[in-house]
């Protein structure tokens, strides 16, 4: 089975379109770097819970829409040397971060169960 990446992170609802072109620009990157499927997904049907929920585990804000994502890799081996590379592209340093890093959170993922289509 493939390796996972997973993330969330609260993006103020103005920002769509900036986060959105950053999320192209990046997906672009981690594709040619090795990754199999890049997926972002903005919040539509999230609901608040009553004891947690992706409100709160990103401490979200009024006005803030919550982003769930995820990288698909080969393996665990293609994904540490996509990600080194792409820490390492210049092209990388000093974008403009359309959301509040310090709230965004992630890991990888060892798949345990996979069920496709066809």
């Amino acid at each position: 089975m493939a390796y996972v990446d997973g993330y969330v992170l609260p993006v103020p609802e103005a920002n769509r379109a900036a986060y959105t072109e950053l999320a192209q620009r990046t997906g672009e990157k981690l594709r040619a770097l090795g990754a199999t499927h890049v997926v972002e997904c903005w919040g539509q049907d999230v609901p608040h819970g009553t004891a947690t929920d992706f409100y709160r585990a990103t401490n979200a804000e009024a006005g803030e829409t919550v982003v769930f994502s995820w990288v698909v890799w080969p393996d665990k081996a293609a994904r540490d040397k996509g990600w080194a590379a792409m820490m390492a592209d210049p092209d990388m340093d000093g974008l403009a971060m359309p959301f509040d890093t310090k709230r965004m959170f992630w890991g990888g993922f060892e798949p345990i169960v996979e069920i496709a289509q066809g």
